[in-house]
């Protein structure tokens, strides 16, 4: 009996997942609030962005939005009043312009200069209130405005029906999404037949086509078109089908940080009017179809809630370009002066889909 062959496989080493700390810094750019209707002048507290903001409506009609916290004595000043155009600390008094500038204490002579506390750029479009955040200080860039939405102000459609998501992550994860085709099959029972990617400055669009097993009856595809302007807020268009009804949907899928490793999203659904119904019937659809859309969306959550940050993903060829849509999405994180020119340029990506199931 001959000697026995004896075979050594070259060793593959294991990948190393690389997660680095994730800075104390919130994206630059417009925020979405959710429903400006809803701000009214009963203060609104607000936890974001790694602290504690108080928004009100004051009589000039328009939102503000100020530091929750008093300097005089630490006061949360979401469960104060609004006098005027002014909010008042319940502690002791002291009044806010919408400025930030202290304009009142009632049992002083004097108000001290250093008596002022930050003022947050708000703006109201399409019924919703956004605030703008930047590290730097700087004001709002402008052409980095939300664009109107026609349709919500064209009679033609409901009202936003909005429901908020907490998530316990980082939102990074969410961005992700816009170039991660290969999870729509898996986690949304999705086929996906046609797949790009646009950057351009402050825009990045995801168009897609395919099959839907929640928003898309058997037999009918459906089509999106995605569109995040700056880092935060995202509106998609949307054909597909309920209850043997055609229907046209604008998506609202805005995200704003708690802190950095959670965030929270509003998920609102506007559909499109169908005349042959009546308002009530309208209304009962959309809630039908934010139902849904919750039921999609949040197939999302657990997997979110139970991962870890990975910066050095290891990609395949049927990936979407998730380091494009990083790429892009860095730039909200860096100083002005700082963001590269490749990354104000327009750049575009097709990734082949895996057709229908």
């Amino acid at each position: 009996m001959g000697e026995a062959a004896v075979t050594t496989a070259k060793k593959r080493e294991p990948y190393v997942i690389q997660t680095n700390p994730v800075p104390e810094r919130y994206a630059r750019g417009w925020h979405c609030l959710g429903l400006a209707k809803e701000y009214t002048d009963k203060p609104t507290r607000l936890d974001y962005f790694g602290t504690r903001l108080v928004a009100y409506r004051g009589e000039d009609g328009q939102v503000h939005i100020l530091d929750a916290y008093c300097p005089h004595m630490g006061a949360d000043m979401s469960l104060g009043c609004v006098k005027g155009n002014s909010l008042v600390c319940p502690f002791h008094a002291w009044s806010w312009g919408p400025d930030g500038v202290c304009d009142d204490i009632p049992y002083a002579k004097r108000i001290p200069e250093k008596a002022v506390i930050k003022s947050w750029p708000t703006m109201e479009q399409n019924g919703l209130l956004f605030v703008w955040n930047d590290p730097e200080g700087n004001p709002p860039i402008p052409g980095q405005e939300p664009r109107r939405l026609d349709d919500y102000y064209s009679g033609e459609w409901t009202d936003w029906n909005i429901r908020i998501v907490p998530i316990e992550s980082n939102c990074r994860e969410l961005v992700d999404n816009m170039a991660d085709m290969a999870h729509f099959g898996p986690v949304h029972y999705s086929t996906v037949e046609n797949f790009r990617n646009v950057a351009d400055g402050h825009i990045f669009v995801q168009y897609m086509d395919g099959g839907h097993e929640i928003l898309a009856e058997e037999g009918k595809g459906f089509t999106s078109v995605a569109t995040y302007e700056g880092p935060a807020y995202m509106t998609t268009t949307m054909t597909g089908s309920m209850d043997g009804y055609d229907v046209t949907t604008h998506l609202l899928v805005a995200h704003v940080p708690v802190h950095t490793n959670k965030f929270e999203i509003r998920l609102g659904v506007m559909l499109k009017k169908d005349a042959k119904l009546t308002d009530k019937q309208n209304k009962a659809m959309v809630d039908e179809y934010t139902d849904m859309s919750v039921a999609s969306f949040i197939q999302d959550v657990d997997i979110w809630n139970n991962k870890i940050r990975v910066d050095n993903p290891l990609m395949c060829d049927g990936d979407g370009p998730i380091n494009m849509v990083r790429k892009w999405y860095s730039q909200f994180y860096m100083d002005v002066a700082d963001i590269p020119a490749e990354l104000k340029g327009h750049k575009e990506h097709i990734t082949r889909g895996y057709g229908k199931k």
